[in-house]
């Protein structure tokens, strides 16, 4: 499988192994990412969730989790691998309505989402 990324910013870029990357098991998370995931606390809102598997780590230790995507392909994945918590929703759309957060997630060049520092 590749997947194809095609930026607005005109990058174009073929990978093989970001597919595998989406879907990986925590064994198979780099170092920083096993470093960040011993910071989460409490309730956490995965923004831009993707496949879920931030989420679903989560998930299993315990903690509250609702991830957010705007692909409802994406959500769809992330509930056939068991996330019981999943909303259709942008980055613009997050405000109080979703309740309150001690982590806030943005993994994976998530950032992007913003569209601009401005937003940002």
């Amino acid at each position: 499988m590749v997947e194809v990324v095609e930026r607005d910013d005109g990058l174009i870029d073929l990978s093989e192994t970001l597919p595998k990357y989406y879907l990986a098991e925590y064994k198979d998370w780099n170092p920083r990412e096993k470093l960040a995931a011993k910071c989460v606390k409490g309730r956490v809102l995965d923004i831009g969730c993707g496949g879920g598997r931030w989420s679903l780590f989560l998930q299993k230790k315990g903690h509250d989790v609702l991830g957010i995507d705007i692909s409802p392909l994406a959500l769809k994945v992330c509930k056939e691998r068991g996330l019981r918590n999943v909303m259709v929703k942008s980055i613009s759309e997050v405000d109080s309505s979703l309740g309150k957060f001690d982590t806030i997630l943005m993994m994976g060049n998530n950032f992007g989402l913003f569209g601009n520092p401005k937003q940002a």
